[in-house]
């Protein structure tokens, strides 16, 4: 039997699963509320609430999963990439946890755990397939061709899809975080209401920033002609902007699946929890009569049960870390 003890702390969620030959038997998430308060992460205080939370964490995600200390087989833990003060918290826990039970260490890449998050639940893809992976701070197209075997056809060459809601919402006088807001007023909105540019970007990579900008521009044009412009178009404006980004990341996608002859094709990271955009892949899929997989929405955003699958598979292959083993601020695939 194989029992893995995950641990996510990339950001500034704490995270922490147990998976059981394969199945997860919880996965507790810590947020922190306090960087609401700046309107974005604070790296110094999200190391700090890590090690706060990450104790109760491991102490709850045990319990739910009825599962004891003495009876895991490794630890599996974010190395990278992310905040390099929270990754620390979390590797300095899994490396103290594993030296003290005599544990084998797993590290893992956070973004080939969100790709393998597909792996936790039925249906799952098979190799190779296209992902189409999305955050705050990753936007890629990554071909799959085994657990650990993958390959990134196109990424962001300056800002992700994710960081674009994102600004989006604090330009519109959104709360931290934004990005799920936009989504939420772009449902009663008009996507064709207004019409911001598409990158011309070669190849299979994405730019996001140019985008940002004409949006800055577009409100405070509006603003100052009308200063309750906002207000009276909120839906409008999320809906449009929302559908802009959505048809940037599935023309490369399309693209890619052209180019490569593959039709599975999945989704992940936390932009993947977007409704605009998993409804916009559903309609796609059937026009182009591909196999979609979508995780489940607890899946989407940074949590350790990916974590812990990916500790599942690197277990069954013995590829283990020594204690040496340090977080890395940027990861490669």
């Amino acid at each position: 039997m194989a029992t893995i003890l995950g641990i996510e702390s990339s950001c500034d969620e704490t995270s922490v699963a147990v998976c059981v030959n394969g199945e997860i038997r919880s996965n507790i998430i810590a947020t922190q509320a306090v960087h609401q308060h700046y309107g974005g992460v604070v790296p110094e205080l999200a190391s700090r609430a890590h090690q706060q939370n990450i104790v109760p964490a491991v102490q709850e995600a045990l319990s739910t999963a009825k599962i004891s200390k003495n009876e895991l087989s490794a630890i599996a833990f974010t190395r990278g990439p992310g905040l390099l003060g929270s990754l620390l918290v979390g590797t300095s826990f899994a490396k103290g946890f594993a030296l003290a039970k005599n544990l084998p260490l797993i590290e893992v890449n956070h973004m080939q755990a969100h790709i393998l998050a597909h792996f936790i639940d039925s249906p799952k893809p098979s190799f190779p397939f296209l992902c189409l992976t999305v955050s705050g701070g990753h936007t890629q197209i990554v071909l799959v061709k085994n657990y650990f075997d993958m390959e990134v056809l196109g990424s962001t060459i300056d800002d992700a899809a994710g960081e674009a809601f994102d600004k989006t919402a604090k330009i519109l006088g959104l709360p931290y975080p934004g990005g799920p807001l936009v989504d939420k007023y772009a449902q009663t909105g008009n996507p064709h209401a207004f019409t911001f540019p598409e990158p011309q970007i070669p190849n299979l990579n994405f730019s996001f920033s140019g985008l940002k900008t004409s949006i800055l521009y577009f409100i405070n044009k509006g603003v100052q002609q009308n200063p309750n412009f906002i207000q009276e178009h909120l839906e409008d404006i999320c809906a449009s902007v929302q559908q802009r980004i959505v048809t940037i990341l599935l023309a490369k996608l399309t693209k890619a699946a052209k180019l490569y002859g593959i039709s599975q094709v999945a989704i992940a990271g936390g932009v993947s929890a977007n409704s605009g955009l998993r409804k916009a892949l559903q309609e796609l899929a059937e026009v182009k009569d591909w196999q979609v997989f979508i995780p489940k929405f607890e899946y989407c955003t940074d949590n350790a049960a990916m974590i812990a699958i990916a500790g599942y598979y690197k277990f069954l292959a013995a590829d283990f870390v020594g204690q040496d083993v340090a977080p890395l601020a940027r990861m490669p695939m």
